[in-house]
This record gives C-alpha cells, structure tokens and sequence, in this order.
C-alpha cells in the first residue's frame, strides 16, 4: 500500500522544491500512483482550503490540456505517411492527446526522436486533438553541413561551402528532399561513420547560394561562428532541472517586471523600482536589477561552460540567432519568462534624487516576474495609453520612469558619448526575403533599462574592486591623437570646431556632436566621430571606460549571451563565498587568455552581423537596379565617394570613374575630390541623387552613377572626344573653394 505523505512533509516538500509544485511533480516525489493520487489531491485541497496553498496558475494549470508552445517528440511516419507527435510537458491523467504535424515548404525535414518547440492549436471533429506547427528544432545533435548539392543519377552529392573540407558528401535518392542541381543546402549526417565518404540527408533547401535566405548561413561558415554544440554540451543541458530554493534570498514577492523587445529570443534582466522611505535620503530611489543565474547551470570547465568559452557572444542575425548555451538554458531554465521561479543574481542598490548611486547590495536570490513587457506596451502605458494588463502595475512602472529621469541627472553630470546613430531594423517574409528595411524608434522605455543596467554593470564592477576579486573589467580607452587629427579634420572641413591642446574628455566630443545636429553635417560627424573611437575590449586590469565616461565598468547583466558576464556572476559567487561554482583557480590564472579570446569572438560576431546586413541590403535592392535614389556623401576615397542611402541606410560606392572623362584630384586632408576641369567638388555631408546600376547580394557591394550634387544636374555622360563639364559651375570658383578649404586646414596645423 502506498504511504501517503502527512500535510507537514507537502509543505516541506513545496519550500524546498519551489519550481517542482505541481501535483504530478508532487505525486512522483513521493511515489504516489494509481487510485493514491485520490488522497493526494485531497490533502492539497485541504492545505488550499486552510491558507497554506495558494492555485497558481503555472503550478496548477489544466491537466487535461497542453501549452500552446510545447515541447514535442516527433514519431515515426504512420502508414498514410503523416507525422504526429509526442507531448513531452502531457500532465493529464486520461490518454495522451494526438498531435499531427502541419509542415510547410520552408520547414526543415523531420525524423523520428527529434526534440520541437511547436506551437499548438487544438482542433475538433478529427482523430487528432492538436496541430503543431515548427518553430525550431531542440535537442538533437547530428553534424551539419552546408553546401552546393550536385545531383546524380542516383541521389547526389554535396560540395561542402567550408574552406578546410576536403570530402564530398553522398546523398542517397530518398533523402535529397527534393534539392535540384546548384541548390545551397543545409544537411545533417546520416547514419555513422564508415570508410569511404561520409552520408547525409538533405534537412533544408536554401535555393540559389545568391539568395537571401542563404546569407546568414554563409556568414556564419565564412568567419567560423561554431553552430552546432557539441554532443556532451547537449547532454549536459538536458540534464539541467530548475534550481533549487536552497539558501538564496527569497525575492518572488518582489514585483520585477522583464522590459525587452516584442521578439525577444531570451530574458536575462528584470528591474523594480520604488521611492526610498529613508528620511535622509529625500526624493531617492531604491533600485533593484536581477540577472539570471546561468552560473549555477554552466560550471567551471564543464562540456558546457567549454562550448560556451568558445562561442564567447551570441551573434545575432535577422533571420537566426546562434546562441551562446543550448536552447533548453537560453530559452528556459535561464530566461526569466512571466510567473515562473527562477534562480537569479540580485543587486538593490539606492540612489538619491539626482541619480548618483548612495550604496548597493548583491543577493544570490530566487525571483519571479510579475509580467514580460514589450518595450512598446510600457512606453505607450506611460504616455497614457494603458493596456489593461498594466493598469494594476502602474505604480510600479511610473516608480522606474521617476528612478531613470533621476538616472538621467547623472548621466547629464556625467556626460558620456552622446552618439545619435539609428539603428537598422531588417525584417523578413515567410520566404526568407527582405520585407521592409526600417530604423527602430529609440523611446524612453529603452534608455530606463539601458540606463538600469549600466547602473548594475557599475555595481558589480566597484562590488569586486572593494573585494580584491579577479574579473574582467569593460574596457575602453580614449581615441588616439592620430585619430583625433583626422576627426578634427573632418570637423574643420565641415565648419566645425573642434578643441585641441587640452585633456580629451567626453564632454569635448558632445560639443561637436551638438554644433552638427540639424546639420547637413550631422550624420557625419556622429560617423566621423565613432570611428575615431578604440573598439572596446575585456581585461582583468582597470583602465576605465570613455565613451561612458566611468573608472570602473564590468559587464554583469547579460550571462545568457556573453561569456564576460558570466566571468563576473563567477567571481560574485567567489567573493561572496555563495557556493562551490565561482571563479576557478585556472579560471583565475587564463583571465587575459579569456579576454583576449572573448574580445575576439565578439568582433568576430560584429563583423559577421555588418556581413549580413548588407547582403541582405544588396538583395532587397537588386530589385531596383536602375531606379534613382537620394543620400548624402558618407566618406572620400581616391577611387570614389561611398553614398549612404535615406531610405536603407545602405552605402553604395560611385567610383570615380564613372563621374566623367576628366581627372579628379584627391585631397585627403580636405576629404575631397575635385574635378581637373570642371572645379566639381565631392565632399563628406553633401547632399546627392544617384541612381542605383548594380547590387551584388553575394558580396553585399552597391554601385551607384551620380546624378545631381546639391542640386545641380550632372551630365549623363561625355560626348564622343570631349570632356564632361558641369552646367553653370565655373572652374575657378571650384578651385577657390577646394583651395579655402585646404587653407583652413593648413592653418590648424600651426
């Protein structure tokens, strides 16, 4: 007879166990079965009715029912050929439902034990209960490849896009998934390792290698981005369970909400804010920023925390992101999704009324969100428009605003770079193309949590300078005086002023910036000005961070998709001795090594994205060969003058060549070209219609013929023998202006 576990030893359970609540988590961990789950029941009505228990509705949802985004086992193919699936998450008591597979064209070739997260809709009047359709593939770990497929007679072969491979893959008649000749695809080993050359099966056709939904793919094999984990990884990440309660601070009746982007892939941060009630600090704010805890599952050299040295960053496509850790860490256990416990790293820290940080405290805690807000929905809610969702939390939300307009007030003292450089938004269709090219719209609701966490990254960094811990600093050092020359030049060749002969400091900088805006100069000179930047960079010793204009920066707040991040939740743990998975001796002595590396992989990262990017622009304008478009000159070379585009934000190149039969005299120091006959004078910041002659998606390369500069037409091109002039343009009132500007510049120098 099954021993029924007394009301003391639930509860016991439920305290301990705080994320394994559910009857079924409950029954098994007292090995409760058949008609004993009766009583089992009973007694947790029993403990409802008294006030022990409260129904929640993630811990007591209907049993009989699934999610609507549930995690899948795919079956066999039955005899008609249709594919079902299993429910991994089924909690009901009776049969479990059947769910059958709705897979469109574009989805990738499913198998039998393959681990989906599908999205479910329950239907009636059919055998099956549910239809799922893919959203990605978890779990499995077969070798990719990507490459041309070459069909033969029988089956095929694919010719591996990788520059170190030296094998071809066979591809046997049934598992071509109907690729044709040229096809890019993407493919996975079948079956295992013999002589001879390996065999795949074709998972997904990406069309013509040219085409946009190849790009990323490329971009990734092309700068050696690691896309598949490996199989230890994997297995590591399976095993995870959520953490458990242990002695960490108990923060789940703390209201902290998650604020990211409506598309958000992964939630790593949750902020709350609220008024300080210490009389000594009149009109300041308590502020508190929890990171997810992905330390407790990625542990000092395990197969994970390995794979995830070696990504280093997530990297962030369009169309796909390649993770740092495994789907079932990033996307579950470590994301802090709505309602549900989990593990956290924790800072409270008070600010007084004018921003500036009085004191801070870390916590290794459990939390639970309150609510997961698209930035869109809290901006809109706090320009009156509440959703009724919210209504019950505006409190809460207008406490952040009135912490970030504090935070704002020392952000003005403090005077960081105060760049304005829009950021480009592609989105894409179902078929993989370019929808629509757009800039996203930079609102207060992004600069509250921009603003929250550069607090927090202060915290932790000035949290292990004060305890003598190792870590890796954030590090960005203040331009080079070459580099500022040529910025200075740039401002001068533009009208502007820029300061020399005293200490650099940010503040200097905004005073070019703010003399630019609502300039036709102003772009830029916000351009000109990020490019006189140093990149920054990871380092275990300080050396300040300029463009934040701060002495101490660590980066703390996302562990999800940085490797730095989780170097410094490491030494937290270290210098809190909050248990066994800090900082390792060998952690300890590698830490240039690391930083060398992750400093690597993340620009390794920002150059695969820019690739991307433009691919992706080239394709979405190849379709509008030959239309006219408007932009303004971006840079000066000697071959050309490289346009950046309105509309896109794309830079197209009109080579110099193209503008006419006459020589053209570069001036480096002025960032000009001037036409030997006609006086034409190409200079950064002016405004220019060109016409659009070639996109090449392959390489992401524009080209563009000039059409009007400033306003005035230019010939369409040199008559037969004779040389190109500019109607109405006197050459000696060209030369004047190309020679005042070399004279301004001269006289700087002196």
């Amino acid at each position: 007879m099954t021993q029924i576990p007394s009301k003391p030893e639930i509860l016991q359970w439920i305290s301990d166990n705080p994320t394994l609540t559910a009857k079924r988590d409950i029954a098994r961990a007292f090995g409760i079965k058949g008609a004993a789950r009766i009583d089992l029941k009973r007694l947790l009505k029993e403990l409802e009715a008294e006030g022990h228990l409260e129904k929640r509705r993630k811990t007591y949802r209907d049993p009989q029912s699934l999610p609507p985004v549930s995690v899948l086992t795919v079956l066999a193919p039955d005899r008609d050929g249709d594919l079902h699936a299993k429910a991994m998450e089924w909690q009901g008591e009776g049969p479990e439902p059947r769910i059958l597979m709705v897979l469109r064209d574009s989805d990738p070739a499913l198998g039998e034990g393959d681990r989906i997260l599908a999205r479910l809709a329950e239907v009636k009047g059919e055998d099956h209960r549910y239809e799922a359709r893919l959203i990605r593939r978890i779990g499995t770990n077969p070798r990719r490849i990507l490459g041309v497929f070459r069909a033969r007679s029988e089956g095929g072969r694919i010719v591996p896009i990788d520059k170190g491979a030296d094998k071809e893959w066979t591809v046997a008649p049934g598992a071509t998934h109907g690729a044709k000749d040229g096809e890019l695809v993407e493919a996975e080993q079948a079956g295992p390792k013999r002589m001879g050359l390996p065999s795949a099966r074709i998972v997904e056709r990406l069309g013509d290698p040219s085409a946009p939904r190849a790009v990323s793919l490329i971009a990734i094999h092309q700068h050696d981005i690691p896309d598949a984990f490996p199989d230890a990884a994997i297995e590591q990440a399976d095993a995870a369970t959520p953490a458990p309660m242990g002695e960490r601070t108990d923060l789940r009746d703390l209201p902290l909400v998650t604020i990211d982007p409506s598309d958000a892939r992964d939630r790593d941060d949750a902020v709350f804010a609220a008024p300080d009630d210490d009389p000594g600090n009149k009109g300041g704010h308590i502020l508190w920023v929890a990171i997810a805890d992905v330390a407790h599952y990625v542990t000092p050299d395990s197969p994970l925390d390995r794979e995830a040295r070696n990504r280093g960053n997530s990297t962030y496509f369009p169309d796909r992101v390649v993770p740092m850790l495994p789907d079932i860490l990033s996307g579950d256990l470590c994301s802090l999704h709505e309602n549900v416990d989990r593990a956290c790293i924790a800072v409270k820290m008070r600010i007084d009324a004018e921003g500036n940080k009085i004191d801070h405290r870390f916590h290794r805690a459990m939390m639970r969100s309150q609510a997961s807000l698209p930035y869109e929905e809290v901006q809109a809610a706090i320009d009156g428009d509440v959703s009724d969702r919210l209504v019950p939390m505006m409190d809460h939300i207008e406490h952040l605003y009135a912490a970030y307009h504090a935070l704002r007030k020392a952000r003005a003292q403090r005077q960081p770079l105060e760049l304005d450089l829009p950021e480009r938004q592609i989105v894409l269709g179902e078929d993989g193309r370019v929808k629509t090219v757009a800039f996203k719209e930079r609102m207060d609701a992004h600069r509250l949590i921009e603003e929250c966490m550069v607090l927090a990254n202060v915290a932790a960094a000035e949290e292990l300078v004060k305890r003598r811990t190792p870590l890796l600093f954030r590090v960005h050092e203040e331009p080079s005086p070459q580099k500022l020359d040529a910025l200075r030049e740039v401002a001068q060749a533009s009208g502007l002023t820029l300061a020399k002969g005293q200490v650099l400091q940010t503040r200097t900088l905004n005073r070019l910036l703010e003399q630019a805006q609502d300039t036709a100069f102003g772009e830029l000179i916000n351009i000109s000005t990020l490019r006189a930047m140093t990149q920054a960079y990871y380092f275990p010793e300080n050396f300040g961070h300029f463009g934040l204009a701060l002495k101490n920066y660590a980066h703390f707040t996302s562990p999800i998709r940085r490797y730095s991040d989780l170097i410094v939740h490491r030494a937290l743990i270290t210098a809190h001795g909050w248990g066994k998975d800090g900082l390792s001796v060998s952690e300890i002595e590698n830490l240039e090594a690391t930083a060398k590396h992750i400093s690597d992989t993340e620009r390794r990262s920002m150059v695969a994205e820019r690739d991307t990017t433009d691919r992706y622009l080239a394709s979405y304008l190849s379709e509008r060969v030959g239309t006219e478009l408007t932009g303004r000159i971006s840079g000066i070379q000697r071959f050309g003058a490289f346009v950046r585009l309105d509309e896109t934000g794309a830079d197209g190149l009109v080579p110099v060549r193209s503008i006419g039969a006459e020589y053209f005299h570069y001036d480096a120091e002025s960032q000009t070209l001037m036409g030997s006959d006609t006086g034409l004078i190409l200079s950064p910041g002016q405004r220019v219609t060109v016409r659009l002659t070639e996109a090449v998606p392959v390489t992401g390369g524009l080209m563009l013929e000039l059409l009007d500069v400033a306003g005035d037409t230019l010939p369409q091109g040199p008559k037969p023998g004779g040389r190109r002039r500019v109607p109405g343009r006197k050459i000696g009132k060209g030369k004047a202006k190309a020679a005042k500007i070399k004279r301004k510049v001269k006289r700087s120098r002196k």
